[in-house]
């Protein structure tokens, strides 16, 4: 994994993302395996997010004797996929974390202005007392990435992280430039965006190409 630490961005170089990513990309790939591929990443992705969680041992009593054996600390992880996108990587993650909550951040980015307008949020009641690990598929303009984090710490969350597929320059100084305080993992950053403000070369747009609906 290489890690651009003086952007707080990871992007994960394991050769199994790679290897999936590209298959992403491929603009021949099915709906089906799209969404089926974007949520094997993203239980890739939850690997190296979670790398670092507070530990603590208990005792566990094994068929042969007893030992005192880590364990995750603290409440468990909220996962806040940003509709729609990020449905179907959070499946993916909670194949991994299958006891964590889920909060539901539902954005839509206008097509003029290229902002975002909020049409659904829904958090567990302690999620400010939790760590967040917000799930989009692509961060391209970084205007829905950080109204979803300014969302989240409207509700006093404290510690968050984001986790994408694929993200552009301009979208990760964006997010980075208002919340530095929040690190990002991500397969890629890609070069630039179109003037319609699409990631290229990217992967095309995540949501219709999970979903069939273009």
């Amino acid at each position: 994994m290489a890690t651009l630490a003086q952007r707080g961005v990871n992007i994960v170089e394991h050769p199994l993302v790679l290897h999936k990513l590209a298959i992403l990309r491929d603009r021949t790939t099915s709906t089906k395996n799209f969404r089926q591929i974007s949520r094997e990443i993203a239980t890739l992705l939850c690997y190296e997010v979670t790398r670092d969680l507070e530990m603590e041992t208990a005792r566990v009593e094994t068929p042969m004797g007893s030992l005192d054996a880590p364990k995750i600390a603290g409440k468990k992880l909220v996962f806040a996929p940003i509709l729609r996108s990020g449905l179907a990587m959070v499946e993916g993650m909670l194949d991994l974390v299958p006891s964590a909550r889920v909060a539901h951040i539902g954005l839509y980015r206008d097509p003029q202005t290229l902002g975002t307008v909020e049409y659904y949020f829904k958090a567990p009641e302690d999620t400010a007392e939790r760590l967040v690990v917000v799930v989009d598929a692509l961060i391209g303009t970084g205007n829905t990435a950080v109204a979803a984090v300014d969302r989240l710490k409207e509700l006093g969350v404290k510690r968050i992280r984001f986790v994408s597929l694929v993200a552009s320059p301009s979208g990760v100084a964006m997010l980075r430039g208002a919340h530095p305080d929040v690190e990002l993992w991500c397969a890629a950053v890609d070069e630039g965006l179109s003037p319609d403000g699409f990631i290229t070369p990217g992967v095309g747009d995540a949501g219709d190409r999970m979903y069939g609906t273009r």
